[in-house]
């Protein structure tokens, strides 16, 4: 496998002064999702990604 092919395809989705969000199209086929909030890094595999958009979404309403 070329080195090219071994690197993430990455892909920003959101982002301000201090916090930057973006999807990881993985080698392997896995999708990953990582938040950035100043020194803290989460990262996140589809199914937890859903379950902390649900919760992100009960706390604005």
């Amino acid at each position: 496998m070329a080195k090219d092919e071994m690197e993430p395809k990455t892909e920003l989705i959101a982002e301000t002064d201090n916090y930057s969000a973006w999807r990881a199209e993985e080698p392997d086929g896995e999708t990953t999702y990582h938040l950035e909030m100043n020194n803290v890094t989460l990262h996140f595999f589809q199914e937890e990604w859903d379950e902390f958009l649900q919760l992100a979404t009960s706390l604005v309403k």
